[in-house]
């Protein structure tokens, strides 16, 4: 099947973004060199769903080096970059994905790569496995299993595997020590300031920052919103994390009360609803909204839409709403991952080492998939650390190291 994108002229620009990540990407750049040798993946049809900006697509490069046949489709309609997967077709890789696609579009992209019969899945978010479930059953005795990259497609799998659903192995990537710890609060944290801050070039010193959730992801938000001068206020359902958010100095109350006091709303729960109508009512005239989620129902998009009594572009990728009682708000990136949607994602440096998991979470499969019995599987744990140690290298960092007498004392039950 031929690739489906915007424009194959603009690949030149993509290449040069691709370069510009490899050259930051100590990891990556290790491991292609070693699949180019070992071909870990020969014969082998990788079917993958992630952000298309040039990181992911450097990851698709390396799969590719290791003799996969690669199959690529993006995860977010706005996510996706032209350039980017422009130059994935001209390196020789299958894409079908554009920015801006509509929910039919996307669908049918997701399907381009489906129809190929794939025997690795790499997703984010859920969306290939979900329709390989759902329209592709005939085709899920190829599957040898997938890896997953965020906390939102995890918890979809962990939904579907309790209903006892899920049809084949699935590597929870996300939880991995050198993936949450890093992408999603060092990542995340950055990314999502990155994408307001060149979206809306307005001062965040002296404003009032709601975050929605206090998983790794709203820690990093937090920490960086504090960083540049806001007050922040924490919205959370758990009442450990809300203890911990008080005691990492930030105010903790529902969005409730939260709704009337912010300038800034981000959302990061993998929840739907988590701002909704009453809230919006609440909120001050030119209050800017944006998700750092996975999916745009975190903020309530489709009920803002509803009540709004007209709307209209104020800037590049912010539409202001206009409510019923004279007040405007702003949401950027149509409530997508502001990120992305807004920016270029997560730091190379951080993406090195999620996607270094990734790959090897991949050839982890391929190696010992069939002999595999839970559907759901952590990223083993000396793959973490080799990722580590790698990392710590490229650093120029080193540690201590357990002398045997140490080790025996570690290990030896006596008192």
């Amino acid at each position: 099947m031929a690739s489906e994108i915007r424009d194959i002229n603009l690949a030149p620009s993509g290449a040069m973004k691709i370069e510009w990540v490899k050259n930051h990407c100590d990891l990556l750049r290790t491991l292609e060199e070693e699949f180019s040798k070992t071909k870990p993946f020969a014969g082998k049809k990788v079917a993958l769903s992630v952000h298309l900006e040039a990181k992911t697509a450097y990851l698709c490069k390396v799969l590719k080096a290791g003799g996969a046949d690669m199959y690529v489709t993006g995860s977010n309609p706005l996510s996706t970059q032209d350039d980017v997967a422009a130059a994935l077709v001209a390196d020789g890789l299958e894409v079908h994905a554009w920015h801006g696609s509509t929910p039919e579009e996307y669908n049918e992209h997701i399907r381009a790569v489906l129809k190929v019969a794939p025997n690795i899945i790499i997703d984010d978010g859920g969306d290939l496995v979900h329709m390989m479930h759902t329209e592709f059953k005939d085709l899920i005795p190829q599957v040898i299993g997938g890896c997953e990259e965020t906390t939102t497609g995890i918890l979809r799998l962990e939904a579907m595997n309790r209903d006892g659903k899920l049809e084949f192995p699935m590597v929870r990537v996300n939880n991995a020590q050198c993936k949450h710890f890093f992408d999603n609060r060092y990542g995340t944290g950055q990314s999502v300031w990155d994408g307001i801050n060149r979206t809306t070039n307005l001062i965040v010193a002296g404003k009032t920052v709601v975050v929605a959730g206090y998983g790794w992801c709203g820690k990093g938000v937090s920490m960086r919103a504090k960083g540049l001068g806001a007050k922040v206020i924490v919205t959370e359902i758990d009442p450990v994390k809300a203890i911990e958010a008080v005691m990492d100095g930030f105010e903790v109350m529902p969005m409730k009360k939260a709704a009337a006091l912010g300038d800034f709303f981000v959302t990061v729960t993998g929840c739907d609803k988590v701002i909704e109508e009453e809230d919006f009512m609440e909120m001050k005239d030119g209050a800017i909204l944006c998700n750092a989620g996975h999916f745009d129902c975190e903020i309530d998009m489709a009920g803002l839409r509803k009540i709004a009594v007209e709307s209209h572009e104020l800037r590049n990728n912010i539409i202001g709403y206009k409510l019923s009682n004279g007040r405007t708000l702003a949401v950027l990136g149509e409530g997508r991952l502001v990120n992305l949607a807004c920016g270029d994602g997560h730091p190379a440096e951080i993406m090195d080492m999620s996607f270094a998991i990734q790959a090897l979470s991949a050839k982890y499969l391929v190696e010992h998939g069939a002999d595999l019995k839970e559907k759901l599987i952590d990223v083993p744990a000396d793959v973490d650390r080799e990722v580590a140690v790698k990392k710590l290298a490229f650093l120029g960092k080193e540690i201590d190291v357990l002398t045997p007498e140490q080790e025996k004392y570690l290990n030896s039950s006596a008192v």
